[in-house]
């Protein structure tokens, strides 16, 4: 007898579908082989799911059994196939019956690990299954209960009012049968109201409680008004890392779309806490300076998001960014310009998304302040020369952090505050949002010509501006970019000039001489 379960299979962060054919035989010697390229984790399933329907009180078949997962040309891992394959062993014997008054097998989509007691275990990419099934209009999709909320985010994003989703979160197998046979009626997990989630993200840090570095906070300002990255050069202890941790408190939250994206890549890379559903706040990744190429851009035998791509649609916060090594360094320049990665392996290549701001932070030598006279500024060329040209052109402020006054410090703190800069870029970003599909920091140099018009004095003092400083062709782009968002700031049609000179003093290291 054959019987056919819908699964699904993924790569990287998405789902693609896999169809578990059954093919049962009595005739023949007890064997049981499962084909389609399984891995490991996949050939184990036929022990879990023998253990799992005995202590359920159902009998594994005896004879042939072939079970077969389609597309046979596609590499199948993890353990996601526990369940649908359960599932069509028990429509081969007829434990359930294959058109029945219960769940109708055909319209769901099925997935989980199985525990060898029949409890099903939580799995990655709950979220991308949920929404392979939406696009081939499948009914809905039967997983662990702890991956339910997960999937429900679908449900509640787009889609049909009128018939959305359907998520069934079960426990343990003997659930399945009973929704399968009718003996128990399903309790679909209603859709995640994921408006109200991003709503109630909140920051950890108020820019209130840095003292002093105004300096930094215009940066900072500019930087989350614009979508551009920033490097800020200053003695240990200045509250660089305090800036990059309050800097997701300015930024405007994520659209119901960006948060699905995002929790697409955690889910994907198992990093999506069980029972959460749905990550709701712009995501901080920090590295450490150890980490390795793969950890960073992504990659292994089996490709996984790295560090750039789970801070996709957020910060990845570089400290100490000279103390990565040069290799690490160079593999983010192209992620940088295109904001999407691109892993390549013998069986074929992945492309993971990210859209990141990258944010650095470093000091002026390796023992963090700079020594007077000729020999600090050696000491300060020689630490800032780890860094190579491209890569500092591709970071669009740089800004220095000075110490800090003892009297500033010991005052009550008076600047600026997280809200004021929210107010200010959420100002700008309606400028933009109104003017343009994207932000400044993507417009290309067509699309700058377009859109940052400059007036004739600003023109010349950025012509003046290249010539007398060595600036590159793309950090003439940067600047117009730069220059385009201060503007919006200003509530500027047109870049004047004081726009283009603060603009040009945040290319800090990006003169000829670097």
């Amino acid at each position: 007898m054959l019987a056919r379960v819908q699964s699904a299979l993924l790569q990287g962060i998405d789902a693609l579908p896999c169809e578990v054919e059954v093919d049962h035989d009595d005739v023949g010697l007890d064997r049981a082989t499962v084909v389609g390229l399984p891995d490991a984790a996949v050939r184990e399933s036929l022990e879990r799911v023998r253990s799992a329907l005995g202590n359920g009180g159902y009998a594994f078949p005896n004879g042939r059994t072939l079970i077969n997962l389609a597309p046979a040309d596609l590499r199948k891992e993890g353990p996601v196939y526990d369940l649908p394959i359960a599932v069509g062993l028990m429509l081969c014997q007829g434990l359930v019956p294959p058109a029945s008054t219960g769940l109708d097998h055909r319209r769901y989509l099925f997935a989980g690990e199985m525990a060898l007691d029949g409890r099903l275990r939580p799995i990655n990419g709950a979220i991308a299954l949920a929404s392979l099934a939406r696009e081939r209009g499948f009914e809905g999709v039967v997983l662990p209960a702890e991956n339910a909320r997960e999937a429900a985010v679908v449900a509640g994003v787009g889609g049909s009012a009128s018939e959305p989703l359907r998520v069934i979160g079960v426990r343990t197998l003997n659930e399945v049968a009973c929704l399968l046979t009718g003996t128990m009626e399903p309790d679909p997990v209603p859709p995640v109201d994921v408006g109200s989630l991003l709503a109630s993200a909140g920051a950890s840090v108020d820019f209130a409680e840095i003292k002093g570095q105004e300096s930094v906070k215009r940066a900072a300002t500019i930087a989350a008004a614009g979508g551009h990255n920033l490097l800020m050069l200053g003695p240990a202890g200045t509250g660089k890392t305090m800036v990059a941790r309050a800097l997701p408190g300015i930024l405007p939250p994520m659209s119901p779309e960006q948060a699905v994206e995002v929790t697409r890549v955690y889910s994907a890379a198992g990093r999506l806490e069980h029972g959460e559903g749905l990550v709701r706040e712009r995501p901080v990744r920090t590295p450490h300076h150890t980490a390795s190429a793969p950890a960073i851009v992504g990659g292994g035998a089996i490709p996984r998001p790295g560090e750039i791509s789970l801070a996709h649609h957020g910060i990845l916060f570089l400290d100490e960014l000279p103390e990565f090594t040069r290799p690490v360094l160079e593999t983010l320049r192209q992620p940088l310009e295109d904001h999407v990665v691109t892993i390549s392996r013998a069986h074929g290549s992945l492309r993971f998304p990210a859209d990141f701001m990258l944010i650095a932070a470093m000091n002026p030598t390796p023992k963090g302040d700079v020594s007077p006279g000729e020999v600090g500024k050696r000491e300060m060329d020689r630490y800032l020369s780890r860094l190579s040209g491209p890569l500092l052109d591709r970071i669009d402020l740089h800004v220095e952090a000075p110490r800090v006054p003892f009297d500033e410090l010991a005052s009550a703190p008076v600047g600026t505050t997280s809200q004021q800069m929210r107010e200010a870029v959420l100002k700008a970003r309606i400028a933009q949002a109104a003017r343009q599909p994207t932000i400044n920091a993507r417009l290309r140099g067509k699309e700058l010509d377009d859109l940052a018009p400059m007036s004739d004095e600003a023109g010349s003092l950025l012509r003046r501006a290249l010539t007398e400083l060595g600036l590159s062709a793309r950090a003439y782009d940067k600047i117009r970019r730069v220059a385009r968002t201060i503007a919006d700031l200003d509530d500027a049609q047109v870049i004047e000039p004081p726009q283009v000179a603060e603009a040009i003093g945040y290319r800090l290291l990006g003169r000829a001489n670097v």
